[in-house]
């Protein structure tokens, strides 16, 4: 019998949604076969059985949260199990009686043997799959910390968990015996725990609440109270974190409020994105916005559906919109910076890391197209069509999504004319694309101006304005209006 353990997937997380199990207890099951989906907050990641052997035991149900490291499915290898160990003596005062004559040195490995009661070689390590790290022989939880210090560390996880678990039960932790005094008891005990995410505010409630301004904007920005919330940063500090759970929180159980018919943990991708727009929340920004005249890019949208090189290609105006952000990013390449506040430095990328945001059943994902400024049409068009067929999935990889430098939101999709969106954290700037209608416009000057109707199209991009000014910012979007305006333009960037 064999535990397969949570890995950590590569992106140095600490736990992991379970979403499907591909397989069933009593399946069999070959090296590599999918055994189930889990989601990170940053994407969805299939995990590949490490042995041959039959599933005896799925330790973990759909829907739960559980740490890297932990069990989540017993695997029948057709090896039978080790012995357990033996207990070890009880260590007494008295000094242990020496030998006549001391035996000569052992090595380490003799040693063991010797102790084992046998001389054979200690196992190898197990094979490990790529991508999972290296396996150690054993996996310790760290101490656990209890009221009066740090408690006994809990042993191996494969020492914790037995053959007394169900299919049907959660996995949990054992309890530190060290740390009880008595018996456990169902009777209340002092008054009753406050309700998390929230705490009664303190008779003198003239002490005001730490919290730094950008998280006071955020609390006041969603109507809380920051006296009813509790601050888990250092010496009691209210994070944005400590914000936005009091918040979800705040909406009160279905019995104090009429309409609420259900609750939805806030996990996986949505938590991500929760977390990360608090964080971008706390960048100054400000957003430049302009109405310009597609009718030309919607033209050249309809040549390029027609050629034969595009056949099976999804083209949208999008593509004609992310070539132009790439031009226009090499003329005001501060668009695409990063600003390193720790070593007061501007860091310029060399390459565009084109992130698309797309709205999917999990949530906000924004993967990137690496390198985007180095693509022809062509090439942008094949990145841009698999990236929503795997957007749609919902099985965007890790690698995809970090590293963006750069990053379009399109509105228009939804019938929405325009708006003022977040930054995506670490980006310099996020523009934004409104729908696309059929609008009266003026054209021509003077004696020759006249009214037609034009496809028009509302930009806005919103920028780090630590980094990025009104002049740059307004440059940068007017050079994209000019290409989406007259395509041929691009000739001279």
């Amino acid at each position: 019998m064999k535990e397969f353990h949570l890995p950590d997937p590569g992106e140095g997380l600490v736990e992991a949604d379970i979403v499907r199990w591909v397989v069933s207890e009593g399946d069999e099951v070959k090296v590599n076969d999918i055994l189930v989906e889990i989601e990170t907050s940053k994407s969805i990641v299939e995990l590949p059985s490490p042995w041959a052997g039959r599933i005896a035991r799925l330790m973990v149900d759909e829907g739960a949260t559980v740490e890297v490291g932990a069990p989540i499915v017993l695997i029948d290898d057709g090896v039978a199990a080790p012995a357990a160990p033996q207990a070890p003596t009880e260590v007494t005062d008295a000094p242990p009686a020496q030998p006549a004559e001391a035996p000569a040195a052992q090595p380490a490995e003799a040693a063991a043997a010797t102790q084992t009661g046998s001389a054979e070689p200690a196992p190898e390590s197990e094979a490990f799959l790529v991508g999972y790290g290296t396996k150690s022989s054993s996996l310790a939880r760290r101490p656990r910390k209890t009221a009066g210090g740090v408690g006994k560390p809990i042993g191996p996880v494969t020492d914790q968990v037995h053959d007394s678990y169900a299919a049907d039960q959660p996995v949990s932790r054992p309890i530190d015996q060290s740390t009880t005094t008595g018996p456990l008891s169902a009777e209340a005990s002092g008054e009753p725990l406050p309700r998390p995410g929230k705490t009664p505010k303190p008779p003198s409630a003239a002490k005001r609440a730490l919290a730094k301004p950008p998280v006071r904007r955020l609390a006041r920005d969603l109507g809380l109270d920051l006296d009813a919330v509790i601050g888990t940063g250092p010496g009691g500090t209210i994070t944005s974190d400590d914000v936005l759970t009091a918040a979800v929180l705040s909406r009160g159980t279905p019995e104090a409020q009429t309409g609420v018919t259900s609750r939805v943990p806030l996990k996986g991708v949505r938590r991500e994105m929760a977390r990360t727009m608090a964080e971008s929340y706390k960048v100054p920004t400000a957003t430049v916005i302009m109405q310009t005249d597609v009718t030309a890019s919607m033209e050249l949208v309809e040549r390029l559906r027609a050629r034969r090189e595009f056949a099976g290609l999804r083209v949208s105006p999008l593509l004609i919109f992310a070539k132009a952000a790439c031009l226009a990013i090499a003329r005001n390449p501060d668009i695409n910076s990063t600003l390193d506040m720790a070593a007061t430095e501007i860091v310029r990328n060399e390459d565009v890391n084109l992130g698309i945001a797309a709205a999917t059943p999990r949530g906000l994902l924004v993967p990137n197209i690496k390198q985007a400024n180095t693509m022809n049409l062509l090439q942008l068009a094949e990145a841009l069509h698999n990236m929503v067929q795997v957007a749609k999935s919902g099985k965007v990889s890790a690698e995809d999504m970090q590293g963006g430098t750069f990053t379009i939101t399109n509105v228009g999709v939804f019938g929405v004319d325009g708006g003022t969106p977040i930054l995506n954290l670490g980006e310099s700037a996020i523009m934004c694309l409104g729908t696309i209608a059929r609008r009266p416009w003026v054209i021509g000057k003077g004696a020759d101006e006249q009214m037609v109707i034009r496809s028009v199209c509302t930009l806005s991009l919103t920028f780090d304005h630590r980094l990025v000014d009104g002049e740059l910012a307004s440059k940068f979007l007017s050079d994209v209006a000019a290409i989406l305006a007259d395509p041929g333009l691009a000739m001279m960037f």
